[in-house]
């Protein structure tokens, strides 16, 4: 323990366990997510492998103790690699009967159940459409029921400390947190430290907490209901500087090292939409690195300013959900037009309109080929994970600036949010990124004028001396004039296209884990892959032959796939909406069948459902 503290010795018999799945739920204002957090953090520093989902209600302020109004916050530890937040639960903290009510269904037989007892009110029943008391009879026997008065215990142990009691009752997460530490054998110092550095203007507030987290220890320690407690080793890592990194810090983080590879200023124009404002917030604090980012006042403003910076020469980026990329549709086209590099990253939630502003789903793809007016092609990819967002975020940068074209990077919520270990990466290892920056007129220099190879123009800065030139949403012809020549708008729209078909050239082919060749091809892009590896490890361990290709790169699809898909019997694509990316496949490879697996309930895939539907497809 750390050398300040006054906790009970841990005097329990413990049993090792080699991987814990967690569920914090409670109101909004319970602070759960602030909860699961400090358990995960702790849990990463102590060393093991972590994946986290936050999960919470799309009302800013939902109402207290109603069934839409829970929060919660699910992470799984092991003493191996995970991948994903888990299935079934090992404990579930329920600070409320409504949390109790919409989450009991996932935790396991025999797992264990902790409740504040003082929520069960009879007001709180009845919000969470209770006819009695479920922890006065046999509807929780399947399970481990530990009642804890925790909101009084609090204020008990807060009595003498000069806080309001709604302050005091506040600090009940931090009891349960304490309650769980203790549970799962951590040292509660670093959530002390982070208590210390937060409030340090506050120090009753310290005190209040940091008493909450020794109470809750404390009293796990002497309850029977508790009768041991469990030990996740630490997991195996590559040797390196490690951070709990979530996919909206991963990717401004991306773009940033992208700036610095291509020695260009970082411009982020973007209009606030959950779930990807936190992308704007990140950004916002490197001034010190020459990074501006701007709050416009809609979508389209944001883009358009973003579309100025690139003709200024920089790395220009917007930021948004499904809402605000068909509000940037327009814009997206006179990007592509102006043939300038632009990145849109679109964190995708539940739609369509508002929808499910907080939920994951993966329904925009559709939408990221093909959601604009004329033949307006883009460069789409695809992050994997919330730490795979960083390498995504650097590449879809270079990407845009080395091939001169728009670039959407599409990650979702379950991304964004989610957390994993992140290994820090040492910018002189990664690839330098060299923008085709005409810096100097040349004899047969002209405004659309291509690379051979990449068939990317020149981006000739304004101001340059001798090179000025038309630009903007009319079609132009090689010499940037303006031109309405039918032969020319047909090779110009060709050439465009081209150049993002020989994007191709610059991407990896597509590969596959487990068996080269088999019974069944699991396919999946973008946030499932997680879910989808630890289904398919565990086909591989029941002795079925399945394979798994997880597409990072969605437009141009990568070389091989013709090769990989002929290699297995059947194939599954498995996505969160209808079958947006079966149905690509379907125009793209129409020589194969694809089998669907599809769920659109605003959460990601779980390893189990997708086991028991990959075995049906076996066996069929």
């Amino acid at each position: 323990m750390s050398k300040d503290a006054t906790y009970t010795p841990h005097k329990k018999p413990v049993k090792h366990v080699d991987h814990v799945v967690i569920r914090f739920a409670g109101d909004s204002g319970d602070g759960m997510q602030l909860t699961g957090t400090q358990f995960t953090t702790s849990a990463a520093l102590l060393g093991n492998d972590v994946f986290t989902f936050p999960n919470y209600p799309s009302e800013i302020r939902a109402p207290q103790g109603s069934l839409y109004g829970v929060s919660g916050y699910q992470v799984q530890i092991g003493s191996k690699e995970i991948n994903t937040p888990g299935d079934k639960l090992d404990l579930l903290v329920a600070m409320n009967p409504a949390a109790l009510k919409t989450n009991i269904k996932d935790l396991k037989k025999g797992g264990m159940l902790i409740v504040d007892t003082d929520s069960f009110t009879k007001a709180n029943l009845q919000k969470a459409h209770y006819d009695h008391n479920p922890l006065e009879d046999d509807f929780l026997k399947d399970y481990l029921v530990v009642q804890v008065p925790m909101t009084s215990l609090t204020r008990e142990a807060l009595k003498d400390i000069p806080i309001d009691n709604k302050s005091k009752a506040r600090s009940k997460n931090m009891f349960a947190l304490g309650m769980v530490y203790f549970l799962y054998g951590k040292d509660p110092k670093y959530t002390e430290e982070f208590l210390r550095k937060k409030f340090k203007n506050k120090p009753e507030v310290v005190e209040a907490n940091v008493k909450a987290l020794k109470t809750g220890w404390n009293y796990a320690e002497t309850l029977e209901l508790i009768p041991v407690s469990y030990i996740v080793d630490e997991a195996p890592h590559h040797e390196g500087k490690y951070k709990i990194i979530n996919g909206n810090t991963a990717t401004a983080w991306g773009f940033l090292a992208a700036a610095e590879k291509a020695g260009l200023q970082l411009y982020l124009g973007s209009y606030p939409i959950t779930p990807a404002t936190d992308i704007l917030q990140e950004l916002s604090k490197y001034r010190m690195l020459d990074v501006i980012a701007f709050q416009a006042e809609d979508e389209i403003a944001g883009i358009s300013s973003s579309i100025g910076a690139a003709f200024a020469g920089k790395l220009a980026v917007t930021t948004t959900s499904g809402p605000g990329l068909a509000l940037k549709g327009e814009a997206i086209g006179l990007a592509v037009m102006l043939e300038l590099p632009l990145v849109i990253v679109d964190v995708q939630r539940g739609g369509p309109s508002t929808g499910l502003p907080t939920k994951t789903e993966q329904a925009d793809l559709m939408q990221a080929l093909y959601g604009r007016n004329g033949e307006s092609p883009v460069v789409v990819i695809a992050a994997k994970s919330p730490a795979d967002a960083f390498r995504m975020a650097f590449e879809a940068s270079k990407l845009a600036l080395e091939h001169m074209t728009p670039v959407i990077l599409l990650t979702d919520g379950y991304i964004g949010n989610g957390s994993e270990p992140w290994e820090v990466v040492i910018l002189k290892d990664l690839p330098d990124i060299k923008p085709p920056i005409l810096r100097q007129k040349t004899e047969d220099w002209k405004p659309y004028a291509r690379d051979p190879e990449t068939l990317a123009r020149k981006w000739v800065l304004p101001g340059t001396p001798g090179m000025e030139h038309v630009i903007g949403g009319l079609e132009k012809n090689e010499e940037g004039a303006i031109s309405y020549e039918p032969e020319n708008h047909q090779r110009m729209v060709e050439l465009r296209q081209a150049k993002v078909d020989k994007v191709v050239d610059y991407i990896p082919p597509l590969e596959t884990e487990f068996e080269p060749e088999g019974e069944l091809l699991i396919v999946g892009w973008g946030g499932t892959y997680g879910t989808l590896k630890a289904a398919a490890t565990e086909l591989t361990e029941k002795g079925y032959s399945v394979g798994l290709a997880h597409f990072n790169y969605i437009n141009p699809l990568p070389k091989g796939v013709k090769d990989v898909f002929s290699r297995y019997k059947k194939i599954v694509v498995a996505e969160l909406n209808l079958g947006q990316f079966a149905n690509y496949l379907r125009m793209k490879y129409p020589e194969f069948q694809y089998h669907q697996y599809n769920k659109v309930q605003g959460l990601p895939f779980t390893s189990s459902e997708l086991i028991d539907a990959f075995e049906k497809l076996l066996k069929a």
